[in-house]
């Protein structure tokens, strides 16, 4: 049976949560209320299941958003126009089988014709290789890094032309 994608629902929270939980470091911790603002303010927030379980979801912001991530804020600070990715989680059961690109390719159907640039940030301290072999085969480039939590992790900021 292939994902279904819908829009994020009260309903999938605790499973987004959880999910997320299960992927850090790779991915930054979240809570209930951060899930919450995402829901009623993210531009996109879309999770794909694979029958009745939680597949993964994605979660992305478009410019002007009142989100204080230094990271989204470094794209805010140097690009008119595009679509970031905050976060997205593949749950275990379900890798290996196209659904990021698939939420990554859901996400760019849903923008304006206007947005020409997706953009995001992996981690390279610590590392997360999978994740940055991924982006790079997507076809992401580097435009810079950050550095944060007293140096203990740092951020590539990642960007493709859609």
């Amino acid at each position: 049976m292939p994902f279904q994608i819908h829009n994020v629902t009260p309903h999938d929270l605790p499973a987004i949560l959880a999910t997320n939980a299960s992927e850090v470091p790779h991915v930054g911790e979240i809570d209930i209320d951060r899930l919450r603002w995402f829901a009623a303010h993210a531009s996109y927030f879309r999770v794909a299941r694979d029958g009745d379980q939680l597949a993964g979801f994605l979660v992305g912001l478009r410019p002007g958003s009142s989100y204080g991530s230094m990271n989204y804020r470094w794209f805010c600070d140097r690009y008119a126009e595009f679509a970031y990715v905050d976060r997205i989680v593949v749950a275990a059961h379900a890798r290996r089988r196209g659904l990021a690109a698939l939420l990554y390719d859901d996400f760019a159907a849903a923008m304006p014709a206007s947005v020409r640039l997706m953009t995001c940030e992996v981690n390279i301290r610590p590392p997360n290789e999978q994740s940055m072999r991924f982006h790079t085969n997507l076809g992401f480039c580097e435009v810079g890094t950050l550095t944060s939590d007293a140096g203990r992790k740092e951020v590539a900021l990642l960007l493709k032309q859609l």
